[in-house]
Formats: C-alpha cells, sequence, structure tokens
C-alpha cells in the first residue's frame, strides 16, 4: 500500500503551492476539497486520479460514501465512522471510484490477523446438495469450494459468487492460484487441472507419467511465490513423484521425490499428501501416512528442490499424525497425533541442526507436546480426523465441533541445554463466542486475509469467522 502521508497533507507548501494544488469536487451537491497529492493515491487508473486534473468536475454519487473514501486515502485507515455504515456498500462504491484495490489490502490485510478477534460473521450457502471436499483461499480474503463436481467462488466482498461445472466426479485437492484461477485435482481423476474460474474453461492440464506411462492421479498440491507443487500417484499405485511447476509458465521445473515400488516397501509407497512451502529455509515440506495392521506409519520429509534431496526427515511410527503443518512465523512443524488427539511441535533449529534422536529418523523424541500426553485407551483413535492448520503467530486445531488456538507464550529469546533447545510454552484457548461453539464435526478449515473458513460434515455450506477490520 503507498504511503498516505506527504509534505503537501502536513501544510508545509506554499501559498502559491497550495492554491494550485487544492482540488475542489462536487459529490451530490456536497463540495468537498482536497489536494491532487491525495487523490493520486488512489492509483492513476482510478476516476479520483482523473478528477484531480479536472475544473470543477460534479460526481453524482452518495456524498456520504465519497467522505469515508476520501478520508481513507488522507489517513491510509478507514474512520471510525464507518461503523455506521454497510461495509458492502461501501465496496460497490470504492469499485465505482477505482480503489477497491487499496481498500481490500487494508480491511484484509493478513498482518493484522489475531486468532482471538476471530467470530463467526456468516454462512456461505452452496449450490446443489453436496458437502463441500475441498477448500480454498486467497490473500485478500476471497475462497473456492469444491464440492461435488463444482466449484463455488466468492469475491474478497463475499456477497458476489459464481459456480462452475467441472470434469471431476469429486474435487479432493484445490489450491487458490489467483482470485479467478486455482488448480484442482482428484484421486480418481488423472492429471492436475488449472481453471480459470471467471470463464468455466480448463486453461491447462498438467500430468505426470511413470516409466510405464500409465495415467497418475493427484494426491495434493502446494505452492510458492514462484513455484506450483503437485504429488502425484500412478492408476496402478505402484509409483509416485512431486512435480515442480514454474507458477507463471505452468512449465516443469524440477521432479524431486521419485519413487518406483518393488516388493513390500512401505516408505516408498506412501505418497505426499499433504505439501507445503517452507519460505524461511526454501523448502518444500512432503507429507504422508499410511493406514494398515500394524496402525497408521508416515514420513515427513523436507526437500531441496534446487539438489533434490532430503533435507531432513520424521518417521512416524508411534502417533502418527492425523494432519501436519508447518509455521514459519513460529519456526516450527505442529501435527495433531492420529492416536491421542494431542498436539506437537518440533522445533526447526534441532531439525535443521542435525539433532535427530536416533540415524533412522525416528520422530518419538523429536515432537514435544503440547497437552497433558494422555495415554490411548482402548486403541481408539482420538485424532482421526483432526486438522490443523497455522496462520499467522497461531495455530488452529479443530477437535470434532471445536477449534483450538494455541498460541506462544513469549519468554525470552530460547536458551540451549546441551545440544537441545529448552522447551518453549504454548497455551491453548477455545476459538469463539460461547454461542458460535460446537455444531457439526469439522472437516477442514482455510485462512485468507484476515478470515477463517470452516467446513463440517454433512453441511452444504461454509461458515465464514471473521478477524478485527481496522476503522470497522
Amino acid at each position: 500500500m503507498p504511503s498516505f502521508t506527504t509534505d503537501k497533507m502536513l501544510g508545509t507548501q506554499t501559498a502559491s503551492e497550495s492554491n494550485n494544488d487544492v482540488v475542489s469536487i462536487n459529490v451530490g451537491g456536497q463540495i468537498f476539497q482536497t489536494t491532487k497529492q491525495t487523490l493520486i493515491l488512489a492509483g492513476p487508473d482510478s476516476l479520483l486520479s482523473q478528477l484531480a486534473e479536472s475544473t470543477c468536475p460534479f460526481v453524482d454519487r452518495d456524498p456520504e460514501f465519497f467522505s469515508l473514501l476520501l478520508s481513507f486515502l488522507r489517513t491510509g485507515t478507514l474512520p471510525s465512522k464507518v461503523k455506521d455504515f454497510d461495509i458492502y456498500d461501501l465496496i460497490e462504491e470504492s469499485r465505482f471510484y477505482g480503489v477497491e484495490s487499496l481498500l481490500i489490502e487494508s480491511i484484509t490485510n493478513p498482518s493484522q490477523f489475531d486468532g482471538f478477534a476471530l467470530h463467526k460473521s456468516l454462512v456461505l450457502p452452496l449450490n446443489g446438495r453436496d458437502s463441500p471436499s475441498a477448500i480454498a483461499a486467497t490473500s485478500s480474503g476471497s475462497v473456492h469450494v469444491g464440492h461435488g463436481s463444482k466449484i463455488t467462488s466468492f469475491d474478497w466482498s463475499l456477497r458476489r459468487k459464481w459456480t462452475i461445472l467441472t470434469q471431476f466426479t469429486a474435487i479432493d485437492s484445490l489450491l487458490a492460484i489467483s482470485p479467478k484461477l486455482a488448480a484442482a485435482g482428484a484421486t480418481d481423476f488423472s492429471g492436475l487441472q488449472i481453471l480459470d474460474l471467471e470463464n468455466g474453461n480448463v486453461k491447462e492440464v498438467l500430468n505426470w507419467e511413470n516409466v510405464t506411462k500409465s495415467s497418475s492421479t493427484v494426491q495434493a498440491i502446494g505452492v510458492s511465490s514462484e513455484f506450483l507443487f503437485t504429488s502425484f500417484e500412478s492408476g496402478r499405485r505402484n509409483s509416485n513423484s512431486i512435480m515442480v511447476y514454474d507458477i507463471n509458465t505452468l512449465k516443469p521445473v524440477t521432479e524431486i521425490g521419485h519413487y518406483e515400488i518393488y516388493g513390500a516397501d512401505i516408505d516408498s509407497a506412501i505418497p505426499a499428501t499433504k505439501l507445503s512451502w517452507v519460505s524461511n529455509h526454501r523448502l518444500v515440506m512432503a507429507a504422508g501416512s499410511h493406514s494398515g495392521l500394524s496402525g497408521v506409519m508416515g514420513n515427513i520429509k523436507f526437500w531441496d528442490i534446487r539438489s533434490g534431496n532430503v533435507v531432513f526427515e520424521l518417521k512416524e511410527k508411534v502417533n502418527c499424525f492425523a494432519d501436519v503443518c508447518v509455521s514459519d512465523n513460529l519456526n516450527s512443524i505442529f501435527k495433531v497425533g492420529v492416536n491421542s488427539g494431542e498436539v506437537f511441535y518440533a522445533d526447526f533449529r534441532i531439525l535443521g541442526g542435525g539433532d535427530s534422536d536416533d540415524s533412522s529418523g525416528n520422530s518419538s523424541d523429536t515432537w514435544v507436546c503440547l497437552g497433558d500426553g494422555r495415554k490411548v485407551v482402548n486403541g481408539k483413535k482420538e485424532g482421526s480426523g483432526c486438522k490443523i492448520e497455522s496462520h499467522g503467530n497461531q495455530v488452529f486445531c479443530s477437535k470434532g465441533g471445536d477449534i483450538e488456538l494455541w498460541s506462544e507464550v513469549v519468554m525470552g529469546s530460547p536458551r540451549t541445554s546441551g545440544n537441545r533447545l529448552d522447551d518453549r510454552v504454548f497455551r491453548k484457548n477455545t476459538m469463539g463466542r460461547v454461542k458460535d461453539m460446537g455444531g457439526l464435526k469439522i472437516t477442514n478449515l482455510a485462512f485468507g486475509g484476515n478470515r477463517m473458513f470452516l467446513m463440517r460434515r454433512d453441511q452444504q455450506a461454509v461458515e465464514v469467522w471473521q478477524g478485527a477490520v481496522r476503522g470497522i
């Protein structure tokens, strides 16, 4: 966002400069006076920037909304009186003046995100009878939802929505490349489709073939500012790989983690079902698990895409993850144990330093439990179906119909004891107001801007939890 403070605004110009700089605008019969510099902050393509060069222009619009937008340009924030107006009417007015992008950045700025301020604000209904199976949000707070063979998109205001029909029977993986472009895949349909959501067509299909040239299905999708990552598994389930594509051209950049499975090689047979980019370390986290007679086993690998090598790996044999996420801000990995349902973390500074508990990569001593470390009773998998995601400086874990919010208590700089860091302190809070708590089991969650989106079992809708908005 551009700087909203200039010397001209602070009154340091001379009298002659002031006369030349002041612009009078008649909006709906009310005269407003401002400076050219203030109007130019709206951007060269905006109506307000054009008004800066006009002589006594008249604009046939509501002067009260213009007053809010002018104040926004002057200070960079909306005035407190905006609470008396419908924010969505203000959004429509911002589109007319061409300042919608600036308003979006101010209202949905992820840096202002505070999980403690989240509250259930509305429910977005979906067309048809299918419950949502995949969800992807953008940094501006818009969201795409896969339900059945359809994808329904909501713009950042959440008032405009549109639905397209895809070739999939059901969408298992969905990633927002932009507000109008998405990558989608399914575990029973060949190829990753890049979809133009505005026009409802397939822009491109990305495929991977193993040595036998068999078709491949999508197991997971991830993204960074430069790359698109896709985990493929062959139709015969005898090979898997992670392909790296250029995010702009969609051309292949490299291939990592290509495994051809022979015999009972369980580790190689597990495709990555979650991909995350770790920007602080420029690594790709690839996690996958397998359920068998001996329980749930899995692995978490961190790949350097430049060398194509695994930098470090966690082998999950005891209380494997039900879900796992990475937090750049907290410099840690978080998981929810499938057996215990507890939340655990592993500090990157230990993993990166090579302080694994044994040469085999067994991760049992790498994780630190954030709960009470309760034992599993009668083999019940307490964490089955739980989801965990990080956003900002906080971690969110679904437990049935509720969400746990985990935050770190700042205790000063972490100290080392021998070869390990002292345990960090995290505290758990229950999300939302009392009336928002409970409900059907949460099946997925996503974050965009200062919003959290929830999917619940057997519910043909998406819940929106809104964070605090500056000035609103």
